[in-house]
């Protein structure tokens, strides 16, 4: 039928076949190598600045500038990579220092050591560099353990100042430093004691410095605060002063007008609106029920800069939408700015002109200067290096649909407005409304048979302190080019709406994010759009989480697809992720340990059990913000008990995908799946993935989408279980589960990237678990991943297998390092590298495999070195 299709779609005619199987020129490769991701404009000296992702170029970072001529050069050589790992997400990359003879000088974060550079740029049209970089900071006592980030240099040129966090030990310390630009000296500590410092920005004559800073377990979106001092001659703070911000009020990008004035973002009307400081208080300049200013997730955020004549440019959403506006600070407002694009993620100015980095539903992101006085649009700089024709895109519709939350399912504000507005069911459901947009499948070539309804992609993006943007995005084109509906949901707790449809999360994560997004799908299904009994749900990390929940408590997805998801909340909240959000939970939760029967309640891998739906789980191996043992929880869990799913984890990845195989390979691989669960022939040419325990038809243990949205009555959630572990898995099955932990704990050994302490605790876990029933059992199922990885991890392995016999008794341990040994031999030049490795017992045990391999000594299926 496909191919029959094609050649109707060659002759001009649209050709019919089933929603999923039909022909793209949107591929997946297309995604990963015909773009870059832009970032982080910055203007000096009549040049424009900016840093692209480039996946071609195995996802490194690179700073670029526009010349005053128009040309697009690399700032940086070849061999670098610009990026900070301040937060492990980064951004604020590089500072800039424009002379009074033209040359600007970048400051940039080399990501292969985290140390600052120094590099003169040249001259506004020059594309050479004048010098090449040189680092004026420290090396690092050990690999990427002092990063810097969110810099600003004095109008002198004389010193920088930005933030420095230092990883010493399981101790994160952040702060504000200063630092002479020659590298002549060691930075020095100017601001400390609170948790987080941001946005370092120094007054126009750099006799001032504001910035914010923000303490546990707050993250910036909840509460921040904007401080001003004096700079003095020694490099020291005087006359501090809150301006802005507390617990409840969250202050973002503090900016200086040319004429010395602070200007600010701050939440306390219920909306991020633009302020000016006024000393003994703050005037609003534009005060509207919009949104100006995006979570800071990453350093370096500006939706706000100021142009010659005294105005303000500003780019503001409201109502899932994107604008470009101009304040006169002397009249309080915002004057619209026709504009063609309608998202943006990074504003300056250039001279006279509005530099963007934004885009639309029908335009990729790009670098682009704005006229600010008829809107008039210029690119500079595409993500995206072909045009698609638009025949094969869907144009986003935004949907509000209605919420409905059980009683007492709710807690905070929300519980209040869901009691006020409870139906005769006491089901919430009057006046309680989410957004999401809606992309039906469109293809120029197809169409479906009579009557067939598409499947629908949920998607539940990240944070969950994020939001969905109508700008147009390949990934999701891929799958509307092929008859596959998506809805990208802006559930209860996503950014753009208000503080308080922001905070709808709070102390409600796992249950408004879920139920929201699996009432959007229902609104899809019950207007025709979706086949109910094809409908899944995908998310990465937050989004992930969501995903999760939603497999392990609802039975109404026939599909799930996770992206490095949380499974483990308490192994999140007691160390199992980096500083910046090690307390997140807090407020998305509750306290914890107080809360602990909350986090255990809400984590999906204790309601593993109950997944009914084929799953796939996609995974960074060196991701330090959802570590890969959060993955492996829900992978063994689907295992033991025999319910379809596939993983793949992707060495060298971290907390998302950045080169351009891998991002191939994991759309493909999310399509094949979809095609094998759903009954459908991909038109592409994919290579398989295995899927375990999926039968020939594709089907598993569901209702088919047609639960009940508001989940199982709590008796059923709460039902007693098996012995479980402190993780809510069965004692042996907690026990598999942690030693797959160590495993994967030291790859991130090996590979300088393991989170403080979680080897210990794994270990810890462990040998507290040993004397459980079958546990000798469980550690051999261990023994068979760690041969599984040990394939393509060989130092890994041998890690694995030092932890293992160090914390766990002899009897179980040598059981699971031998099928971890078993492994290396099974392709000749693994073995041969183990022994040059130099570790002798690693040598000897290597030495001795090698020469069974080559003795022959395996078993005739060749699956077991008979020792």
């Amino acid at each position: 039928m496909v191919d029959g299709a094609r050649s109707g779609a060659a002759r001009g005619q649209r050709a019919t076949a089933p929603h999923g199987s039909w022909a793209s020129p949107i591929t997946a490769r297309l995604i990963a190598e015909s773009g870059i991701a832009l970032g982080w404009l910055q203007a000096a000296a009549g040049q424009l600045f900016w840093v692209e992702m480039r996946p071609l170029e195995d996802g490194r970072s690179v700073l670029v500038r526009r010349t005053a001529a128009g040309d697009i050069v690399d700032v940086v050589p070849a061999t670098s990579n610009t990026r900070t790992l301040v937060h492990e997400y980064g951004g604020g990359i590089y500072a800039l220092r424009a002379a009074a003879d033209g040359g600007v000088t970048a400051y940039f974060s080399e990501f292969e050591d985290q140390r600052l550079y120094r590099l003169e740029v040249g001259g506004a049209t020059s594309g050479a560099a004048a010098s090449g970089p040189r680092p004026i900071t420290p090396a690092p006592p050990a690999p990427r353990s002092v990063r810097y980030a969110d810099g600003r240099v004095t109008p002198d040129g004389s010193t920088l100042v930005c933030v420095r966090e230092r990883h010493e030990g399981s101790e994160v310390a952040n702060e504000l430093v200063a630092l002479p630009t020659d590298g002549s000296a060691a930075p020095r500590v100017v601001a400390a004691g609170h948790d987080f410092y941001a946005a370092p920005r120094l007054s126009p004559d750099g006799r001032q410095l504001a910035w914010l800073s923000w303490d546990h377990p707050r993250m910036p979106w909840d509460g921040t605060e904007l401080w001003v001092a004096d700079l003095t001659a020694a490099g020291e703070l005087a006359a501090q002063r809150r301006v802005a911000g507390g617990p409840a009020e969250s202050v973002l990008q503090p900016a200086w007008s040319p004429d010395g004035r602070l200007h600010f973002v701050s939440d306390r009307s219920g909306w991020w609106n633009l302020y000016r400081d006024e000393s003994d208080h703050a005037t609003a300049l534009a005060t509207l029920a919009a949104e100006f200013a995006k979570p800071p997730w990453v350093f370096g955020l500006q939706n706000y800069g100021f142009l010659p004549d005294g105005r303000i440019a500003a780019a503001f959403g409201r109502d899932g939408v994107e604008h470009l506006g101009l304040i006169d600070p002397a009249r309080p407002g915002i004057a619209p700015l026709p504009c063609a694009l309608t998202t943006f993620s990074s504003l300056a100015v250039l001279g006279e002109q509005v530099a963007v980095i934004g885009g639309g539903a029908a335009r990729a992101a790009a670098v682009a200067l704005v006229d600010p006085e008829s809107g008039a649009l210029r690119e500079v700089r595409r993500s995206k290096t072909v045009d698609v024709d638009p025949g094969y895109l869907s144009a986003p519709e935004p949907i509000t649909f209605p919420r409905s939350y059980p009683a007492g399912s709710v807690v905070g504000p929300l519980a209040e407005a869901a009691t006020a507005a409870a139906d005769e069911s006491g089901a919430a459901t009057i006046g309680l409304t989410a957004h999401a947009l809606y992309y039906a499948p469109a293809n120029k070539d197809f169409e479906a048979p009579p009557g067939g309804r598409p499947p629908l992609i949920v998607m539940s993006h990240g944070g969950p302190a994020s939001a969905a943007y109508a700008q147009l995005s390949f990934d999701i084109q891929y799958w509307t080019s092929r008859g596959i509906g998506v809805v990208d949901v802006n559930y209860g707790g996503s950014t753009g709406y208000g503080r308080a449809y922001r905070e709808r999360v709070r102390g409600n994560w796992g249950i408004v994010d879920t139920l929201d997004c699996i009432n959007a799908a229902r609104y899809l299904a019950d207007r025709g759009d979706a086949d109910p009994a094809r409908i899944a749900v995908q998310g990465g990390s937050a989004g992930g989480y969501t995903t999760l929940n939603a497999l392990t408590r609802h039975r109404f997805f026939a599909a799930g697809v996770s992206y490095f998801g949380l499974a483990d909340l308490e192994v999140f909240a007691t160390g199992g992720t980096h500083k910046f959000e090690s307390q997140y939970l807090a407020g998305l939760i509750g306290p914890y340990p107080q809360m602990t029967a909350v986090y255990r309640e809400r984590s999906p891998i204790s309601h593993v059990d109950d997944i009914t739906c084929p799953v796939i789980v996609l995974q960074g191996l060196d991701d330090a913000i959802v570590p890969p043992a959060q993955a492996e929880i829900i992978v063994a869990a689907l295992e033991k008990n025999g319910l379809p799913y596939a993983y793949l984890a992707f060495p060298g990845e971290q907390h998302g995908f950045r080169k351009a195989e891998n991002i191939v390979r994991s759309q493909e691989a999310e399509l094949y799946f979809y095609g094998r669960v759903f009954e459908f022939a991909p038109a592409d040419e994919i290579e398989p993935v295995p899927i375990e325990n999926l039968d020939g038809g594709g089907r598993s243990r569901t209702d088919g989408g047609g639960g009940d949205p508001s989940g199982r009555p709590p008796a059923a959630v709460t039902c007693a279980a098996p012995s479980r572990g402190s993780h809510g898995l069965g004692t042996e099955h907690h026990v598999e589960a942690v030693a797959r932990g160590l495993g994967r704990a030291a790859h991130r050994v090996a590979h300088r990237c393991v989170v403080p302490g979680v080897v210990e605790v794994l270990a810890e876990e462990a040998g507290r678990l040993l004397d459980a029933p079958r546990a000798l059992l469980a550690l051999d199922a261990v023994g068979l991943l760690l041969e599984a990885e040990a394939r393509g991890h060989v130092v890994a392995a041998g890690h694995a297998g030092a932890l293992l016999h160090q914390h766990l008794p002899e009897r179980h341990a040598t059981r699971a390092v031998v099928h971890a040994e078993l492994a290396l031999v099974r392709e000749l030049p693994l073995a041969e590298k183990r022994l040059a490795l130099g570790d002798e017992c690693l040598h000897r045990k290597a030495a001795v495999l090698l020469g069974l391999q080559r003795s022959g000594e395996r078993r005739a299926g060749g699956d077991e070195v008979v020792l």
